[in-house]
């Protein structure tokens, strides 16, 4: 496959793949706002613990083999077959293991509402093994059309019985039903749309060669789950299920933001990468792209809702969630970095370096470690600001390979997205002003969102922004290469 060829699928597969995170994570965030009108902080926060421990065994269960199976290039039917009947039985022992401890996370938490369940929802432990192998299958192919409709379909069935369920009173229950049907509607779908079968085939040289790129991926986000979660295990056990509940609901919104845009960049971006890992040339091309790509609509959409916030948060969710609003504000701050971060650590796995990978995961968590450490002696909101100084360092320890093996320095990066960052600084700080006028929070949102979308896009017309100018022009490339197939 050339370079064109290569190009005009990529974009093809992003379009995809963008509309998959659009699309679900637009239904998904209306039907959280619904859930979060009809349950408490506290079952939120009951939900958010739960999800901890089971995000501890789903490491072991989805990760390392399943990058490995995209990386590889000559994967075949025997090392998706292994690597499927692995994850299930690493899924089996785990849930065994919450089955039977859930008793003692109850007592030390203080939460009796902990033990059925967590029992229940660590099924998702089968559905997310075999939904990564799909999920593996699709991204090799660059095939994400199915995604986006078994991701649909999945996001609108679980989101109708979640709702249902709240109504009528379930509360935590509710939002353990949601996600279980999601995960089984994914797994369905994908099981008819997906060309691939597990065949009887369990071979140890296959899981064994895929064993030496996968351990270094699987011991890499084991470390970073553990402390990304530590944060919260801290705040449950210091603080109350309620308090955090307001510190995850502050996460959700920058969360989804990133989660639609540099989410969509970066599940296309590895396996591309991974087709032209030989040529550094042009992986460095690709990784400066996505980069500036994702700096561009990330960096104004978090200087934006950290403005907005507490008006948002309102209309939104209503005043009983008004205490999430500064852990909102520290998270757009800590997300805004995320394209630097996940770009730089695509392209070092797609050039097969996992054991720097690994490496950077221990240096930078033991940086974040000693933060957090510090951070729990000056309260709640000093924990959520460690976040923003992790991510700070953090940005900096993942660039740090790519001078070395692309030519490209963190210096470099900055210079990259340094326009998009002071331009959606200007543009926070005049939407700012608009709060002093004292108008309802209904049409503050509206004039501030209006304003601020008006001013950024307008100037960086003006002003002839690199990556503005790249989007318009690929956007026709693409508009007239489908009307020569008409």
């Amino acid at each position: 496959m050339d370079d064109k060829q290569i190009k005009s699928k990529v974009i093809a597969s992003l379009v995809w793949k963008f509309l998959e995170r659009l699309g679900t994570q637009g239904i998904q965030f209306i039907v959280q706002i619904i859930l979060a009108r009809l349950i408490l902080p506290e079952e939120y926060g009951t939900i958010a613990l739960i999800a901890i421990f089971i995000s501890f065994a789903n490491v072991f269960v989805q990760y390392g083999f399943n990058t490995a199976l995209i990386q590889k290039k000559d994967a075949n039917e025997s090392d998706f077959s292994s690597v499927f009947f692995l994850s299930l039985a690493v899924a089996g022992v785990f849930y065994v293991a919450l089955f039977f401890g859930a008793p003692l996370m109850a007592g030390y938490f203080e939460n009796k509402m902990l033990t059925p369940l967590l029992r229940v929802l660590s099924i998702t432990l089968f559905l997310g093994g075999l939904n990564s192998i799909q999920n593996a299958v699709v991204a090799r192919n660059l095939a994400f059309r199915k995604l986006f409709y078994s991701s649909l379909g999945a996001v609108v069935v679980s989101g109708i019985v979640g709702i249902a369920m709240a109504y009528n009173g379930f509360g935590a229950w509710a939002l353990v039903a949601q996600q279980l049907t999601n995960q089984f509607i994914v797994a369905l779908i994908l099981w008819f749309t997906v060309k691939w079968r597990p065949g009887f085939i369990f071979s140890l040289a296959s899981l064994k060669g895929l064993f030496s790129y996968g351990w270094k991926l699987l011991v890499s986000a084991l470390i970073n789950m553990l402390y990304t979660n530590i944060q919260s295990l801290f705040v449950a056990k210091i603080y109350n299920p309620a308090m955090l509940g307001y510190f995850n609901r502050g996460q959700q919104f920058p969360s989804l933001i990133v989660a639609n845009i540099n989410g969509s960049i970066q599940s296309v971006m590895f396996p591309a990468l991974a087709l032209k890992q030989d040529n550094l040339h042009r992986v460095k091309e690709m990784v400066r792209r996505a980069i500036v790509t994702s700096a561009f609509f990330i960096f104004p959409m978090m200087v934006g809702l950290a403005v907005i916030a507490e008006p948002l948060v309102i209309i939104l969710l209503t005043e009983k969630w008004l205490p999430c609003v500064p852990f909102l504000q520290i998270s757009c701050a800590a997300y805004a970095l995320l394209p630097i971060h996940t770009a730089n650590l695509q392209a070092i796995n797609a050039l097969g370096r996992s054991d720097i990978f690994l490496k950077l995961e221990i240096i930078k968590n033991a940086v974040s470690l000693v933060i957090l450490g510090i951070s729990l002696f000056y309260g709640i909101y000093a924990i959520a600001a460690g976040m923003f100084f992790s991510s700070v360092a953090s940005s900096f320890i993942n660039a740090y390979p790519n001078k070395m093996l692309l030519d490209y320095s963190y210096m470099q990066q900055m210079k990259d997205v340094m326009p998009s960052l002071l331009l959606s600084v200007v543009m926070g700080i005049i939407i700012y002003f608009v709060s002093w006028f004292n108008m309802t929070p209904g049409l503050t949102l509206i004039i501030q969102v209006t304003i601020g979308i008006s001013f950024y896009f307008g100037m960086a017309k003006l002003l002839n922004f690199e990556c503005l100018t790249y989007l318009l022009v690929t956007g026709k490339e693409l508009l007239v290469n489908r009307n020569k197939r008409k």
